[in-house]
This record gives C-alpha cells, structure tokens and sequence, in this order.
C-alpha cells in the first residue's frame, strides 16, 4: 500500500462524551456533527454565538449542553474526543496538549498542526458515509469533490444501505454458503447501483436470494478474468472494477501501476507474476496451471496483465488463428512490375 497522509476511521459515538472548548460558529458546527453521530456534546465557552445556541437548542441527536465558562483540564477526563476553536496558536496548544495528557484525540480547527485527527469533508447517506480529506492541505478541493459526490449519490442510497443492514442478520439465518453469500451482495450491489432512484422493499430482497439460489452449485465455481490495462487506473472498464473489487486471488505483471492494486479488496492475496512458486521464475504454463487450480478450489482469480507486456493465453483459451497468406498480385488484379 502507498503511503497515507491521515488513516480513515470511523468512530462510534453514540453517548459518548464530547468536549468542545469554545464558542464560534465554527464550533457550532463541529457541536452539530458530533451530536449527528449520537455523541453527547458538552461546550466550554465565554462568548456563546448565536449559531451555537441554536443548535444547542435543536440538536440532530445527541444532546448538546454549554457552560458559560472557560475551559478547565479536569472537563477533559472521560471525553471520547475533544474539539478546540481558538483564535491563537498559544491557547490552541495549551488545549492540545491538555487533551493529550487525559488520553483524548483531540482536533482544533483550522490549525492542522495541533490535530490528532481532521473531519474532512462528509457525504452522507447514512449509514453509508464517505469522508474525503486532503490532510488540511486544500479544504476547497474536498469541498469541491464532495459536492460532485453528492449529484453522482442518489438521496436513496442511504435507504439501500439502511436495507443492507436489515438484511445482513436474515442472509445469515439463511444457511447460504460464504460463497452463495458474496454472489448475493453482489446482485445487491448491482441493483443498488442501478435502481438507486428508488427504495428498496421487501420483496428486493426474496427476488435477490431467489436468484442466488437458483445459481445452485454454480455459485460455487470460481472464474478465472484477464485484464488488460494501460499506462494507469483511468484505463480500467467498469467491469474490470467490479472484477478487482470481487477477486480472491490476483496475479499482475511488473507492467501494472500500482494504483490499479488500489481497485482490489484489502483481503485479495496478489502475486506479482515473477513472484509464483516462491520467487522463481514462471512462465505461461505457470500462470496457466496457477490461476486453473485456484478457479477449480472455487476462488476468483483476476489475471492482470500491462497492454506493453508479453500476452499470456490461459491453457483453455483457442490459439490464435494463423496468419492468412498475402494475395498474389494476379489475385488482386494488378500486374508483376
């Protein structure tokens, strides 16, 4: 994996402790997103702005109480977060590192520098949330790339995922293999995709189930996919995503970006070509016998090849149909010079 500037998490905040050190409408904001994810969100502050005590006064969930008064570090202990918005660098770090020694993640705004952790910019179709973050370097950028999220997300993804939730304890109960189980995710997915401007219902998920069903034992079988890509990721069809994203195993070229890896789940093994039967070299008959015998165990295998590197032809594949010969000058009805 390359190098991250900031790792994504997603904290569990419901009725835990919030603390926020300041009054601003800044601050007001962060007290509203805090409350949103079910924290209880207690505000230190002197001067309380208008923006604050309105959402104090309806918050989107959990409660937001505010102390008329400044800051002490024994408000700290037992917080699961805290928030600080200060004007100058000395208050910001006094807060900072009170924060650090109770043992709490702390984030002040607009001052990356005395962060723990950054909020970033959040599309939400909860529970399905995306966060986006330029690690403080171009708020702008996030925001901008949020708000192309937002027109490409339909308002109804938030009721397909809510869906998948509901369904996910049923499909257990449902005494579908592992195997039958990824397959219907994935038709659930594909209709997610597809059908997004509506809300699913019951029967979505008996038609889905049905279908995984009626595979039968070929729901089983594993797959073995050739990719063929370009000089980087913006080269990938949709269908190959959909191939990288599902593949259990995946053998690639030295010829393939790095980013295109990036396309694959966390849990895929990859294997550079090279790299088979413990580093020793391989050839054709290699990957052939290799990406066969996994497709047989039921894994799917993604074979993923640069369009520069040598071809590969899987040992099922027809050979490559003979050259016809050249037309003699009389058949193309020209004359010998």
């Amino acid at each position: 994996m390359r190098p991250l500037a900031r790792l994504p998490i997603f904290l569990a905040l419901d009725d835990k402790r919030a603390v926020i050190a300041g009054g601003s409408a800044a601050a007001a904001w962060k007290a509203e997103l805090l409350s949103a994810a079910g924290a209880q969100v207690e505000v230190f502050a002197e001067d309380i702005s208008a923006e604050l005590r309105a959402v104090a006064a309806d918050p989107p969930r959990g409660a937001i109480a505010v102390y008329e008064r400044a800051w002490t570090a024994a408000d700290l202990a037992g917080a699961t977060v805290a928030v600080g918005a200060f004007a100058d660098d000395a208050n910001a770090a006094a807060f900072a590192q009170a924060a650090r020694a109770a043992g709490v993640p702390v984030n002040v705004i607009d001052k990356p520098a005395f962060c723990d952790f950054s909020f970033g910019a959040i599309v939400n179709r909860s529970p399905l949330v995306i966060g986006i973050s330029t690690d403080g370097a171009a708020p702008v950028f996030a925001q901008a790339i949020r708000a192309r999220l937002e027109t490409l997300l339909p308002e109804n993804f938030a009721a397909w995922a809510a869906a998948a939730q509901r369904w996910r304890c049923a499909l257990k109960f449902s005494r579908l293999t592992y195997a039958a189980r990824c397959a219907f995710w994935q038709l659930f997915a594909k209709r997610a995709l597809t059908q997004a401007q509506r809300e699913p219902t019951p029967q979505d998920f008996q038609t889905l189930l049905a279908e995984v069903k009626g595979r039968g034992a070929s729901v089983e079988s594993g797959s073995v996919t050739v990719i063929e890509v370009g000089d980087d990721a913006d080269s990938l069809t949709l269908r190959a995503v959909r191939a990288l994203y599902s593949a259990d195993v995946i053998f690639y070229d030295d010829g393939v970006q790095p980013e295109v890896l990036d396309f694959a789940r966390r849990e895929a093994r990859k294997l550079l070509v090279g790299e088979i039967r413990f580093g020793a070299a391989c050839g054709e008959n290699d990957v052939t016998l290799s990406t066969a015998g996994l497709a047989r165990q039921g894994k799917r295998v993604v074979l993923l090849k640069a369009r520069e590197a040598p071809r590969v032809t899987l040992a099922w594949q027809p050979p490559p149909k003979e050259a016809a010969a050249p037309e003699s000058s009389a058949a193309r009805g020209g004359a010998a010079a």
